[in-house]
């Protein structure tokens, strides 16, 4: 038995399979992003105009996602979801700017504001 072969034959295939068309195609382009900008002022127009535009685009989905949720989180008041993101940042600034510390804060915040408004009668 081959070595893929074998691997397929583990049940594998969906994780082989997300490796090479999920993963390297995008992180080809991550590393030839990283190489081309080598000797590029961040602070020349065009790399603010791109930072702007990245900022803009994950706003948006920022407040669709709050907005207009689907799957599970359409179950969360919009209260409650807008709680988690006040939370969140309120976490952020006074843990001197942590991402992590305001991405954590307003995840806990969520899942408890969740389980109270679900079990609620």
């Amino acid at each position: 038995m081959s070595g893929l072969e074998a691997i397929v034959g583990a049940g594998l295939a969906p994780y082989l399979a997300l490796i090479l068309f999920g993963f390297l195609p995008s992180e080809i382009w991550r590393v030839l992003g990283v190489v081309l900008s080598r000797g590029l002022d961040e602070r020349s127009e065009i790399l603010v105009f791109v930072r702007a535009v990245a900022t803009t685009l994950l706003a948006a989905v920022v407040a669709k996602l709050l907005v207009f949720p689907s799957g599970a989180l359409a179950l969360v008041p919009l209260a409650a979801r807008l709680g988690a993101v006040a939370f969140g940042l309120g976490a952020f600034y006074l843990a001197r700017r942590s991402l992590v510390a305001g991405v954590l804060a307003g995840e806990v915040f969520l899942v408890a504001a969740a389980t109270i408004a679900l079990d609620a009668p």
